[in-house]
């Protein structure tokens, strides 16, 4: 289970939450110019856009979770089991593989509705990684500065969706989502006003009560309407600390904790948080077990190389002690 979320204040920001119960390693990965992407049934491009973000790497190959390009265009895939579906391939149509399909916008696309321009002709095919990586059942989330979109592969074709909302989650698919929200529209974060009964001299006892009702449990609809309300009800000052910090924030109020969602024998967490400053290339990301923030800069390495550039995260508790 993983949310992400769009946010702008004097810069625009992208990440998600990572939930799964275990980790694949993954590491900031950047793709310079020059790295040749293979794609499988579209051939080698080995001049694109340069692109930074959370991957695991297998055989010199970023499958990324979410990226940035150097454009400021972002994505990520989210899980969606049951309902995400792959076709065969088809002629007349760009057969990308879903584990490709980041690379695949990022490489070529500026702005999110490039990305719908090339959307009109995508197919996403079930070709898998390997034996051994199968694909993953997933949807993902666009955004630029300006807009986002959610793309969803269902049995009826590919759904494209205005995501005004600037968040994604899990399952169910996106419209159940966007009604969903409306079942909280009466919530506010300001001291609620009797509605109850005119005749009763109803009164708050405790700050916050406007929010009554608001979900904080960990399933995917509950996550959606929290940040959403989160996210839009969100103020902080405009500078680029405070900007980080605010984001981080966000998506602490939906992160998942050890031992609350089992999967099996294992545990459902946070692995890390993200946050990409889309216009400045920085790469910010926490872990769950070192919640200080690590930065890492895309304009700050050789873009025209050919060679993937990776970071192992910082993942020890750093403790400041003060005495």
């Amino acid at each position: 289970m993983c949310t992400a979320i769009s946010f702008k204040t004097n810069h625009h920001y992208f990440g998600r939450n990572l939930d799964y119960e275990f980790s694949y390693h993954e590491t900031v990965t950047i793709t310079p110019r020059n790295y040749a992407f293979n794609f499988l049934e579209k051939g080698v491009n080995s001049h694109h856009f340069a692109m930074i973000g959370m991957a695991y790497v297998v055989n010199d190959y970023p499958l990324y979770y979410d990226a940035t390009n150097e454009h400021g265009l972002s994505m990520a895939g989210l899980n969606f089991p049951s309902n995400a579906y792959y076709f065969p391939k088809k002629d007349g149509y760009d057969n990308i593989t879903p584990f490709e399909f980041i690379p695949w916008i990022l490489c070529q696309c500026k702005t999110t509705s490039d990305a719908q321009k090339l959307l009109e002709k995508l197919n996403l095919v079930k070709i898998n990684f390997s034996d051994s990586l199968p694909l993953s059942p997933l949807h993902w989330m666009i955004s630029d500065a300006e807009k986002s979109i959610v793309v969803e592969s269902v049995k009826d074709g590919l759904k494209i969706y205005d995501n005004d909302f600037k968040v994604l989650t899990n399952n169910p698919p996106f419209p159940y989502h966007a009604l969903n929200v409306t079942n909280y529209m009466s919530l506010t974060h300001k001291d609620p006003q009797n509605s109850f009964a005119e005749d009763l001299k109803l009164t708050t006892y405790s700050r916050g009560m406007g929010t009554l009702g608001l979900p904080g449990d960990y399933s995917s609809s509950s996550r959606f309407v929290k940040a959403v309300f989160v996210l839009h009800n969100s103020k902080c000052a405009s500078d680029e600390n405070a900007s980080v910090n605010q984001f981080f924030h966000i998506l602490d109020a939906v992160s998942q904790h050890k031992g609350c969602v089992a999967v099996g024998e294992k545990f459902e967490y946070t692995i890390y948080s993200s946050c990409c400053n889309t216009d400045l290339g920085i790469y910010y990301y926490t872990t769950y077990e070192n919640q200080q923030p690590n930065a890492v800069s895309l304009f700050n390495e050789n873009l025209d190389s050919n060679k993937l550039i990776n970071y192992q995260l910082n993942d020890k508790m750093i403790v400041n002690h003060q005495n």
